[in-house]
Parts: structure tokens; C-alpha cells; sequence
């Protein structure tokens, strides 16, 4: 078990009492839904997980009790700070659950020990709780998103990176992504994912000794990165690490390792249904690079990591596309669908003073997770840091999903995803020099 909180105190009986039943602030029933206010939907993303797939997922992985003892237990809460103890601590407990799942310490529900979704689909659960929720004390809209970003930010492993103090063991921090494009398969799984919860806290072996690696999830939303996510989850751990990467779902059949990324977002909507075509601009008081880069690159050791045998062979991709230079800056679209940006595809990197508009990694969140991470270590001066962006091959398999939400060959590719990436970054620090 890795993370742990105190436990947050239950509000009086006494104080229970004082409130009448009749008034908005009645006390809680037993079942914590008196303090939600089931006319507020929840948000785009929010809404999906009443469908017949997320609800058969949570109750197959073993979380479906999750929510409801978040519910009560957020119902009890007699002030804010209550409310935020409760909130963190079922947040720690969701990721330190969904983790040793993962890695096999804990049993529960029939789906594959691997499988990422019941973590997300929970989370949702929990948020659109917290959108819900009617306290018996005030709640400002801020206090509320406060809340929810507690939520998002400790239940994907984000306040949980515990290094070892022996500079014997290396350090290697990732990231992963949430599933995607739901609407259109609300069964999808991201390999990254799966693999950042395999990995989170694990120990493993290299050619230059143990390395212990740290993981955390990023959410398939402009805003969050806007905001600063990726920022806050590598800027502060990158000068402790010895290699870092972000990874992704990417092509079919093949891993890449993304050598070019670019500052253009492509405009592909997201999972709250939000498009964003421009650049990707970093939050005030985030280390940064001035003027901000048309293109990042990576770091990794290649040589070390092409070589690496598994299920799908491991490419060193150059491709981006880009525009000359000089080509008038356009204007941020948010419409949905946005208009492709238009560019000429360079097989081997970007010329000298052209614009982006995409990178190795394509111009989506994939491609913008590098990005972010590789301009923070520029700006930090460690250029020599080993760090940049793995795509996994597409998770395929999976029919119908009105008709199968699992299946062996759908998790069998997964099992496969996950391991390479393991061995790819055995791999890499494998061959840093001490």
C-alpha cells in the first residue's frame, strides 16, 4: 500500500440533530445520497457513465462500492475542510486501489487485474458527485472546483511520486492517458494507461542497476493541460529523475519513439466534447522557455530502445508537419469539428525556422504531453535529461460494444503493450551511464 492519509473526522450526532429535517441541510440517510442533487447531470464526459458499459466495468473490477462510501462519507461533512479531508482520502484510496489491483495485491471483481477502465469510470463517478453535491454549510463555485480538481489530480497517482533517497536506485517517472473517443466506443481502453498502473512503484532491474518507476495519469481534456497538469506533474520531480516519458496510445502495430514535438494543437475534440486549433500556450509562473518553441526534442536513447524485442516492432519516428516560418499567425478555433491545419509533411524533422502544426506525435494531447514535459526540462536547464514521448501500438481486439465490454485476445494485447513498455524502459535506463 503506498499513500496515506488521516482519516477525516465525522461531524457530530449532536450537530445532526440541531438541523431540522425539513430544511435543505437535513441530516444524511444512511445511503449518502441525501446531499446530492440528482437534477445536475454532470458534465459531457460526466454523463457517459450512466451507460450500460461503464456501469458493467465498475461493477466487474471491483469498484462499485467506491462511490457510495465516497457519497456518505462526503455527506457527513460539516464544514469544507471536512468535506476536502473526505474528498483526499477516498482520492488517495481510489488510486492506491486501482494500483495494487493492477500489480496483483489485491483481487476483486472478474475483469483481467490490467484493465484501466473501472479507475476511470469511477473517477467520473465521484466528480459528478461533487457537482452534485448540496452541503449543509456554503459552498462557493470555487470551493466546488477545488474539490473536484482534488479529486482529478490525487486519483490519478499525481500526489503520490515517492522516490527512493538511495541514488543507487534510479528514478524514471511516466505518464499515461485515460481512455478516449467513448462516444463513438464507450468500451475503449488506453494501453498507456494500463501500463502507468502496472508500473507506478515498481522496481525493476537494469543493465545499470534497480530503477524504480513512478507514474501518473493526464485526462483527455484541453483544459487541464491548459491549465497546467502536465506542468505540475513533471515540473517538480525533473531535476530528482534520471528519465522520464510521457506515453500514449499511437498507430496500429507498431511503437514509436517520437523525436519531434510541436507547440500546434490540432483542434481533434476531447473527451468533454471541446475542440482547440492554436497554439499550446504555457500558464503563467510554469517554467518555460522565451520565446516559446515552435518544437521540442527528445532525449531518449534510441539505440538503446529500437533494438527491444516484444509483440510489435519499435520505430524511431522523425515525421512532423510544418508551414514556413513566416506564415501569418491564426486565429484560436474552438468550433467543433475544426478545420485540418493544413502543412507539408518532413520525413526526417523540421527545417530550421519553420512553424509546427504537428509533431511526431501528431498535434493532439499525445503530442502536447511531450511537448510540455520536454520544454519544462529545457527551461530547467537539463538538457541532457534523458526524457521525451513513447506511443504504444493501438489497443486492438475488442468487437461490438453492445455485445462484449473484454475478451482473451483483446487482453492478451493489452498484457503485450504493457510489458514492452516495461522492457523498452528497462531498456533506456539500462543504458545510462552512472
Amino acid at each position: 500500500m503506498r499513500l496515506r492519509f488521516l482519516r477525516p473526522a465525522i461531524a457530530a450526532t449532536a450537530l445532526a440533530l440541531m438541523i431540522p429535517t425539513s430544511a435543505a441541510t437535513a441530516a444524511p440517510e444512511p445511503d449518502g445520497l441525501s446531499c446530492l442533487d440528482p437534477a445536475v447531470t454532470g458534465n459531457v464526459e460526466e454523463q457517459l457513465v450512466d451507460r450500460p458499459q461503464p456501469q458493467e466495468l465498475i461493477e466487474r473490477g471491483g469498484y462499485a462500492g467506491r462511490t457510495p462510501a465516497f457519497t456518505t462519507a462526503l455527506c457527513r461533512a460539516s464544514d469544507l475542510p471536512a468535506a476536502r479531508a473526505v474528498v483526499r482520502s477516498h482520492a488517495a484510496k481510489l488510486w492506491e486501489f486501482a494500483v495494487d489491483r493492477a500489480q496483483g495485491r489485491v483481487v476483486a471483481g472478474d475483469l483481467s487485474a490490467g484493465d484501466d477502465r473501472p479507475l476511470y469510470w469511477t473517477r467520473l463517478q465521484i466528480t459528478r458527485a461533487l457537482r452534485q453535491y448540496t452541503p449543509s454549510f456554503a459552498l462557493t463555485p470555487e470551493s466546488r472546483a477545488l474539490l473536484i480538481t482534488d479529486v482529478d489530480r490525487i486519483s490519478r497517482g499525481q500526489d503520490d511520486i515517492r522516490f527512493s533517497q538511495s541514488r543507487r536506485v534510479k528514478r524514471v517517472l511516466i505518464s499515461g492517458f485515460d481512455p478516449f473517443l467513448l462516444p463513438q466506443k464507450i468500451t475503449n481502453s488506453n494501453p498507456s494507461g494500463a501500463g502507468a498502473l502496472a508500473l507506478d512503484g515498481h522496481t525493476v532491474s537494469t543493465p545499470a542497476g534497480r530503477a524504480r518507476i513512478e507514474a501518473v495519469l493526464l485526462p483527455v481534456r484541453w483544459r487541464d493541460f491548459a491549465d497546467g497538469m502536465v506542468e505540475r506533474s513533471f515540473a517538480p520531480y525533473l531535476r530528482q529523475v534520471d528519465l522520464f516519458s510521457t506515453t500514449s496510445q499511437g498507430r496500429v502495430g507498431r511503437f514509436d519513439l517520437e523525436v519531434n514535438n510541436g507547440v500546434w494543437r490540432g483542434g481533434f475534440i476531447d473527451n468533454e466534447g471541446v475542440c482547440y486549433r492554436g497554439r499550446a500556450l504555457v500558464r503563467e509562473g510554469f517554467p518555460t522557455v522565451t520565446p516559446q518553441p515552435e518544437w521540442t526534442r527528445s532525449t531518449l536513447p534510441f539505440a538503446a530502445m529500437t533494438p527491444v524485442q516484444g509483440a510489435f516492432p519499435v520505430v524511431e519516428n522523425h515525421r512532423v508537419v510544418e508551414v514556413p516560418g513566416d506564415t501569418p499567425e491564426e486565429p484560436v478555433t474552438v468550433t467543433c469539428p475544426a478545420a485540418p491545419s493544413p502543412g507539408t509533411a518532413q520525413p526526417n524533422g523540421p527545417t530550421p525556422g519553420s512553424q509546427a502544426r504537428q509533431g511526431g506525435g501528431g498535434n493532439y494531447l499525445s503530442n502536447e504531453s511531450a511537448y510540455r514535459a520536454t520544454l519544462v526540462r529545457d527551461a530547467l536547464g537539463l538538457h541532457d535529461l534523458p526524457g521525451g514521448h513513447i506511443h504504444t501500438p493501438v489497443l486492438e481486439g475488442l468487437g461490438d460494444p453492445a455485445v462484449e465490454i473484454t475478451n482473451p485476445t483483446f487482453e492478451a494485447n493489452r498484457t503485450a503493450i504493457a510489458d514492452q513498455v516495461r522492457k523498452l524502459l528497462i531498456a533506456a535506463v539500462g543504458s545510462l551511464a552512472d
